[in-house]
């Protein structure tokens, strides 16, 4: 298992061709002044302009499953979304997950047959793929349309340097002595962006966000995206990202300016998909991204999401929110696997195979979630069999993400929030059930905890957290782990066809284990 494809460097664009023989010369002197009883020489005609710009690189391919029903249940890299009767406490941890249904998502990391980061096999690509090299093709003679399509291109990139001495005009008679200057025209001049563009957004941004590279002691990794969380050199990122390096591994992350500093882990959260490493050496002149309020956002708010999408680091896509509150379900798909639940921001801002971890901006620049999983189609791209981005995208909300964040910095174990009850995974469109029975003869319902001081009971079948519709086990989960050890939440059950509700307090629970 490793985490996101990285894929090779950026095919480098060919070099510029020879200046063609017959391009007319410059004239090395101005044009000679003309008597004030003369009408002054036509201007000289200019070369003609460049070819137009090559066509770019079609788009990634989208990848994956069919769309999900409205409950969504990704898995990390092609991974498994656990189901079946029965579940620990809707705390940490929920059981191995027995199998990954065909509409199973996976994490946005790499490889992933689905949401958002799956993971590759450590390859960095397969050929034909991003991470194929570039080879500039043999100059071929005659007018085919492959020396077009290169001279377009190379033309595209020099025309910018070329476009002032090309376009000249001569100026009107103006002096005393009817002199004939030269000078440039006068087109478009300095370009400002406002802060709130996204190009102004971008350029704030982009040097406060790094490239992940995770190495597992037997040589597997990938790449994911981190963004700066404190000057202390902390790094906020997705666990799957990193998870390869925990024991005894190699990081290092990687900032747009090319500096490169190695990293380790300074805690991680599974159940959340959540990972805080700490830079080593780090620069005295980090800027932290501000963080925003995800409570606050508002579906068609828009959005901005940076990250190393097919290892292509400092990708800026832009979209909206498209939902919130949306349930998600992820697993590695590995054989002692454990789940990761969150009440996601949906975005359709383009999110792929190394854009986990990343962070998802507002207007304004402020981090309202982390990306951390996609939707996509069965089948990859690009030679690499992985998955990538249909426009459904799933971020961990800022709000619950700083605090983890906080708790791994402090303790190095993430707390979770609890109700004191097994839970059922089963898919179901009528609440989550408290099992009858608990995981390893426990107690279905833990005696002192939560739910038993609030009266629930096993068959209990809750509906509603607060005022969150309650649809399944999972999704219960994931509400509840929005929520701090110590809130104290309005639950609405059935029990015996008749609608109650009780006050829970929830408790707390730390570590994965």
């Amino acid at each position: 298992m490793s985490t996101e494809n990285e894929g090779t460097a950026v095919p480098p664009a060919p070099s510029a061709p020879p200046v063609p023989v017959d391009a007319p010369a410059a004239s090395a002197q101005p044009p000679a002044p003309h008597a004030p009883d003369q009408a002054p020489a036509s201007p000289p005609e200019a070369p003609a302009a460049p070819p137009a710009q090559a066509q770019a690189p079609d788009q990634q391919a989208s990848q994956g499953h069919p769309a999900p029903a409205p409950q969504v249940h990704p898995a990390p890299q092609g991974g498994d979304v656990p189901q079946g009767s029965t579940a620990p406490d809707a705390a940490w941890p929920p059981p191995p997950p027995p199998g990954t249904p065909a509409h199973t998502p996976t994490y946005g990391a790499g490889g992933d047959n689905g949401y958002g980061g799956g993971f590759d096999n450590g390859s960095g690509g397969g050929a034909g793929g991003w991470g194929a090299s570039y080879q500039q093709p043999a100059p071929k003679p005659g007018r085919g349309r492959g020396g077009l399509v290169a001279g377009a291109l190379i033309a595209a990139l020099v025309a910018g340097g070329l476009g002032g001495g090309l376009g000249y005009t001569l100026a009107k008679n103006n002096d005393g002595n009817g002199s004939t200057t030269v000078s440039a025209p006068d087109t478009g001049g300095s370009v400002q962006r406002a802060a709130g563009t996204v190009a102004g957004v971008a350029s704030k941004a982009l040097p406060s966000t790094v490239t992940i590279q995770a190495e597992g002691s037997n040589g597997e990794g990938g790449t994911g995206t981190g963004f700066v969380f404190d000057k202390e050199g902390h790094i906020v990122t997705n666990n799957h990202v990193v998870a390869e390096a925990v024991d005894g591994g190699k990081l290092s992350a990687t900032f747009p300016n090319g500096k490169k500093y190695e990293a380790e882990v300074v805690g991680h959260a599974q159940g959340y998909d959540v990972a805080v490493i700490k830079l080593e050496n780090a620069p005295s002149d980090l800027k932290p991204l501000p963080l925003g309020d995800s409570d606050k956002v508002v579906v068609g708010d828009s959005t901005i999401a940076i990250g190393a999408p097919f290892g292509l680091s400092n990708t800026v896509t832009t979209g909206i929110i498209s939902a919130k509150n949306r349930p998600v379900a992820s697993s590695d798909g590995s054989a002692d696997s454990k789940a990761s639940y969150m009440s996601a921001l949906q975005t359709d801002a383009s999110i792929n195979p190394g854009n986990s971890g990343g962070p998802l901006l507002d207007a304004q620049g402020n981090v309202i979630g982390i990306n951390s999983a996609i939707q996509s189609t069965s089948n990859g791209g690009f030679g690499t069999g992985q998955a990538g981005s249909i426009g459904l995208g799933f971020a961990i909300p800022i709000n619950q993400a700083e605090f983890v964040a906080q708790q791994l910095i402090k303790n190095g174990k993430p707390v979770y929030a609890k109700i004191g009850a097994s839970v059922s995974l089963e898919e179901t469109t009528n609440g989550a059930k408290l099992t009858e029975q608990g995981v390893g003869g426990s107690d279905p319902v833990e005696k002192g905890g939560p739910a038993d001081d609030a009266g629930l009971k096993p068959g209990d079948v809750i509906t509603k957290l607060d005022d969150r519709v309650i649809d399944s086990g999972p999704t219960l989960i994931g509400e509840i782990w929005t929520h701090k050890p110590g809130d104290e939440v309005t639950v609405t059950y059935e029990r015996g066809g008749k609608q109650h509700t009780t006050e829970v307090t929830l408790g707390s629970k730390i570590g994965d284990d």
